[in-house]
């Protein structure tokens, strides 16, 4: 199963980077000169993606001046939010401009190197509605970890301090009616008001990926992000 479609959460403010950037979204954070965002992009178009949802709200204009409708053959298209609306509020408003039954969701400030084909035969083959990437860290305190039985993803738990465990890499397949029935609100968290909610159904699975990953949420990655992701990209 081809995934075609993709939406990036791309709204971002980057309030904890401010002392880096300002007065950009934080997809826009330069690395190395060019905006992460950009980095995402080709990492899509890499990989035989067609169709890109952006989703963005803070100084969303900023973004369509640089990418417009088109980006090395993919099309591009915007959903707006007028006001926050959450993260699961801007998914379901940018599945609303999808497409496909199935499509992948990415974060606009986190990067996870991973083959989508494979990713997306694994979701076919376990026909869940939302299959997450997952990557195992060690020594790490700033994630939540992600419980699995087999495939199975069986709970969340908060962050502390782990030697080893598996955290969400924020990429996602999901199918397109994934909230239909689910009488959610305009505003909601997709992480709080949904994920945490409906995993005791055990109907999500998980990922594993070994790839490279980076959230360039905080100075320290930011920096770090600049030495190495332009090779990730690229190899």
């Amino acid at each position: 199963m081809k995934i075609k479609e993709a939406i990036i959460l791309a709204g971002g403010m980057g309030t904890r980077l401010r002392s880096i950037i300002s007065e950009i979204p934080k997809p826009l954070a330069p690395i190395n000169g060019i905006p992460f965002l950009t980095y995402l992009l080709k990492y899509l178009s890499n990989q035989a993606v067609e169709r890109v949802i952006l989703s963005v709200g803070y100084k969303w204009e900023m973004i369509h001046e640089i990418y417009k409708d088109r980006f090395e053959g993919m099309e591009i298209l915007y959903a707006i939010e007028q006001e926050p609306l959450g993260t699961g509020g801007a998914i379901t408003l940018a599945l609303t401009k999808t497409k496909e039954d199935n499509v992948i969701i990415l974060n606009g400030d986190s990067f996870i190197k991973l083959d989508i084909d494979s990713f997306s035969n694994f979701h076919h083959t376990t026909s869940s509605k939302l299959s997450f990437a997952l990557k195992e860290m060690e020594n790490f305190d700033r994630y939540g970890i992600v419980e699995i039985e087999g495939d199975i993803i069986t709970a969340f738990r908060e962050k502390s301090f782990r030697e080893k465990g598996l955290i969400n890499a924020g990429v996602y397949i999901v199918k397109r009616d994934i909230f239909e029935g689910k009488n959610l609100p305009e505003k909601f968290s997709f992480e709080q008001d949904f994920l945490e909610k409906e995993v005791y159904k055990r109907s999500f699975y998980g990922y594993k990926s070994q790839g490279y990953f980076i959230d360039i949420g905080i100075p320290e990655d930011y920096k770090r992000a600049e030495k190495e992701l332009i090779n990730e990209i690229n190899n």
